[in-house]
């Protein structure tokens, strides 16, 4: 497995709207890229503010190095989706030495925007 570039941004910018305020909420958050998408981990699992508010809408938009990419965010069913769960927990490890919890994909609906 290649490691990515060592002058990759080590955080994602994460916007996701309120379940309960409509407010937007936003998080700094690792993140790794596989096939123009985008991975982060959860720390709390599905407990976690951000997790539920994706539950209810996951539209979000999510920024890297200053771009902005307005996507969908869905839970990777670690069960059904084995090959992708290892392959993210992988990339997790060799770049931030830490993989554990609930995979997260963010997928781009357009290229960097904003």
């Amino acid at each position: 497995m290649m490691n990515e570039p060592s002058n990759q941004p080590k955080f994602l910018y994460l916007t996701t709207v309120g379940w309960k305020t409509g407010k937007k909420h936003r998080i700094e958050i690792w993140f790794v890229k596989h096939n123009e998408k985008y991975f982060v981990i959860s720390e709390c699992g599905k407990n976690a503010h951000w997790i539920r508010n994706i539950g209810y809408n996951p539209k979000i938009t999510f920024s890297i190095d200053g771009i902005t990419f307005d996507g969908i965010a869905r839970i990777v069913n670690r069960n059904k989706e084995s090959e992708l769960t290892a392959l993210v927990s992988e990339l997790m490890n060799e770049k931030y030495k830490w993989n554990q919890e609930l995979i997260v994909e963010l997928k781009p609906l357009s290229f960097g925007n904003h």
